[in-house]
């Protein structure tokens, strides 16, 4: 798969920005047969209700991504922006408090406690997308507890 950036971290947004973009675009072609839920934790296709659905131009996340200036994001614009998504994520999912230790976490990403930055962001990685529970195989729980565990580890 080609990238988008050489930063990792430009290159998720940009692909989640591409995304997301055409969410919202596909969102407008399908009415006024379906209704394309688009929300940041809730994309769904339903069927169209008139009285229920309707898209709201002055929507924040719909504005943001159908503004293409937001594609060039600077590094730590990016970085802010993957935070409060994993913070969110976190609460969405019930992992907003941290009750396990540092050892502990460390122990659940299969390191030891000289792991560097870098090795413990990718065992983060390799784990999210592996318990993902919108993925085969998935597993909430354990997606639960790795987002607990690196709500400890990522700073």
């Amino acid at each position: 798969m080609p990238s988008f950036d050489d930063s990792p971290e430009k290159d998720l947004f940009k692909r989640n920005f591409l995304l997301m973009n055409a969410l919202f675009q596909l969102q407008e072609l399908l009415l006024p047969e379906q209704w394309l839920q688009v929300e940041a934790m809730d994309i769904q296709l339903l069927p169209y209700n008139p009285r229920e659905h309707q898209i709201i131009d002055s929507d924040p996340l719909r504005e943001y991504y159908l503004d293409w200036s937001h594609y060039e994001a600077e590094v730590g614009e990016v970085r802010r922006l993957l935070e409060d998504f994993w913070q969110r994520y976190a609460y969405f999912v019930g992992a907003s408090k941290v009750t396990v230790s540092r050892t502990t976490a460390l122990k659940s990403f299969g390191l030891n406690e000289w792991a560097t930055q870098k090795e413990i962001r990718q065992a983060w990685r390799r784990l999210a997308l592996r318990w993902h529970p919108d993925r085969e195989g998935g597993d909430a729980e354990k997606f639960r507890n790795c987002c607990e565990a690196w709500s400890l580890l990522k700073e």
